[in-house]
């Protein structure tokens, strides 16, 4: 998980956008037209980083219907100083 961590938020196109997703979700869970809101992002360029972070199981729906929240799973949750870390990396001026 840690690579994959890595690779998604620090090392390829569109991580700085996964991670402020990521800070989103860990606030509170938010649903994808809620998150374009609160990033002031494009509709499908949040449901775009959603997909890739559901396919690596780094968030995951809270439910099936339609408009459900974004959960950070238990698995990025027990690597979470590792997200953390790559923030800190990343944009050290996000944690002074």
């Amino acid at each position: 998980m840690e690579g994959v961590l890595w690779h998604l938020l620090a090392s390829s196109r569109g991580g700085d956008t996964r991670t402020r997703v990521i800070q989103e979700l860990d606030d509170r869970p938010q649903n994808a037209n809620q998150l374009a809101d609160s990033l002031d992002l494009d509709y499908t360029t949040v449901r775009h980083h959603l997909d890739v972070l559901a396919e690596n199981s780094i968030v995951e729906e809270s439910h099936d219907d339609y408009g459900a929240p974004f959960l950070l799973t238990d698995r990025v949750r027990n690597h979470w100083t590792t997200v953390e870390e790559i923030i800190d990396t990343v944009d050290p001026e996000e944690n002074p």
